[in-house]
């Protein structure tokens, strides 16, 4: 049986769109770590922020890597919901070996903040990009 075209193709992402989307995606985890850092008011800010940000951010960068997220950097599905999953779910392994916090609160917090933060702004792009080709088919 003969399989049906794809009725929306995917365009090829743009290196622009790739490094913006990795750059958004370092700046958002960054967010999430120093709102979090203070809230609760902790010392040392940059070495506080980036303490509490790497594993997420090493986490996001393996999801990246593993399944070539640059070549379709801001598609929610799947590319976004893996780095988030891959910023959660990694960095809080990594938070663990490393003797950092990992209780139930901070994992639902973490989960929450970088589901809206990492998927939420993709979903702002692919809304905005079908609002635009909505345009200019009128």
């Amino acid at each position: 049986m003969p399989s049906r075209p794809n009725p929306t193709p995917v365009r090829a992402a743009t290196r622009n769109e790739a490094v913006l989307a990795a750059l958004a995606d370092t700046v958002l985890i960054l967010a999430f770590a120093a709102i979090g850092r203070d809230a609760h008011q902790r010392g040392d800010v940059i070495t506080g922020v980036l303490s509490t940000a790497w594993p997420f951010l090493a986490g996001g960068a393996i999801a990246w890597l593993v399944l070539r997220v640059w070549r379709g950097p801001l598609r929610v599905w799947p590319e976004g919901i893996a780095v988030w999953l891959g910023a959660v779910a990694l960095g809080m392994v990594l938070r663990a070996v490393t003797g950092q916090t990992v209780v139930l609160p901070f994992v639902i917090v973490a989960t929450l903040s970088l589901g809206v933060f990492l998927v939420g702004y993709r979903v702002i792009v692919a809304a905005a990009g079908r609002l635009k080709g909505r345009r200019q088919l009128r």
